[in-house]
């Protein structure tokens, strides 16, 4: 076991880097074939880098900072890959190009961006993963953003990673720093009137900074903002006990809940070894006990990857490199439909659960599940208060197994 966990982190190690510095804007020439164009806001607790092509490094800033910023997608890709530029300047017809840039030093000047981006007042909230500089979450955003068609202004939430393999410590504790920022940043996001609804989408370590967040919101208030609709963790690389305790503490009612795992997830084998072997969230089988019964009487829906096949050679970033499932969460997760009836159509078999009953997805078996406060424990009764936003909020009660 300890040579295979060996050869996994030997694997995370070589994984394939790409040119760095791509922020500084190009203007794009008439002659040039024609490109699309995603428009998003970034806000972040990176450190400003003072380089343009950079724009923030992967240091903590005690203030957060918002930018304006728009990402050229080249005509012809492979939908779920992010075409990195061999040199620089990009060149727009093959490579994803930043178009524009630019500082937001105001929540009004926010709120203009986005009354000028509105889209049907639906706005996604995307939270990176372990291991990511700044461009790297920017240009995936745009990816996921593009591939799926989803109708829904695009925000990011970018949190201070140094994008180095063995500062995994280092990148989980900036989760904790960043997560007051995070709340406030919903919140600000959900008092606006142009906005409807919102749809949270975390990958990997940036789920526990999503479900902390959210846990944060639901102690201070009793609830999630009702304005937060669906909550879309991909890969999450959280402890199981811990999700449970997560889950009940932001009280009721609470967000549509939607997973993404696989049991061939590299990533997620590496941590669990450095965690101490302990289950990550997403790396369980939803169609076996105690999981299945658990996810269905929680209402939260799992979708098992595991027999889907991407370039990705960690198995890490399944949600993002399939064109079928990414377009899924495009076209249906977003907007809180259900995954069961015909119309859905998958090429690429996933093994899906719903309502506990092992299901068939359109054309495919897929997999999706279901999770209760049962789950893990009862809410909590003691009466709720405001707490500042400097206060830790680690409870000292111990939550039930999710693994007996």
């Amino acid at each position: 076991m300890a040579k295979r966990s060996a050869a996994l982190f030997l694997v995370f190690l070589t994984s394939c880097g790409h040119p760095s510095g791509v922020m500084t804007p190009i203007s794009l020439s008439a002659s040039a074939p024609p490109t699309s164009k995603v428009d998003m806001l970034v806000a972040t607790t990176r450190e400003p880098s003072g380089d343009p092509a950079t724009l923030f490094n992967g240091e903590r800033s005690p203030k957060p900072h918002l930018t304006q910023i728009s990402v050229s997608i080249p005509p012809k890709r492979e939908p779920g890959t992010v075409q990195w530029p061999q040199r620089l300047p990009p060149n727009p017809a093959t490579d994803f190009a930043v178009t524009n840039v630019q500082q937001i030093d105001t929540v009004a000047e926010g709120r203009t961006w986005f009354r000028q981006h509105v889209n049907g007042g639906h706005a996604l909230v995307f939270i990176h993963g372990f291991n990511n500089t700044y461009e790297d979450s920017v240009f995936r955003l745009a990816q996921i953003v593009h591939d799926s068609k989803m109708q829904a202004t695009p925000l990011l939430f970018t949190w201070p990673s140094r994008a180095e393999v063995t500062a995994y410590e280092y990148d989980k504790e900036s989760t904790n720093y960043s997560r007051t920022a995070l709340e406030q940043a919903l919140r600000t996001l959900a008092a606006d009137p142009d906005v409807k609804d919102i749809t949270i989408m975390a990958h990997s370590m940036g789920t526990w900074l999503a479900m902390e967040s959210l846990r944060q919101m639901g102690i201070r208030d009793g609830h999630v903002n009702p304005k937060i609709h669906n909550v879309i963790l991909a890969s999450p690389d959280i402890d199981i006990q811990v999700f449970a305790k997560q889950y009940v503490e932001m009280g009721e009612p609470r967000p549509k809940f939607t997973i993404f795992v696989s049991q061939d997830d590299r990533a997620l084998a590496i941590s669990s070894f450095i965690t101490g072997r302990v289950s990550r969230l997403g790396a369980i089988n939803p169609a076996e006990e105690p999981y299945r019964t658990k996810l269905e009487r929680a209402g939260i829906t799992a979708i098992d990857l595991t027999k889907v096949k991407t370039g990705d050679r960690l198995n890490h970033g399944k949600f993002a490199e399939s064109p079928e499932i990414v377009q899924l969460i495009g076209e249906r997760l977003m907007t809180g439909q259900t995954l069961t009836d015909s119309k859905v159509t998958l090429a690429q078999g996933i093994t899906a659960v719903v309502g506990g009953t092992v299901t068939n997805i359109g054309t495919v078996a897929a997999t999706a599940v279901a999770v209760p406060a049962t789950i893990v424990e009862q809410p909590l009764t003691r009466k709720r208060r405001p707490l500042p936003a400097d206060e830790t909020l680690e409870g000292d009660l111990k939550p039930q197994t999710l693994t007996q």
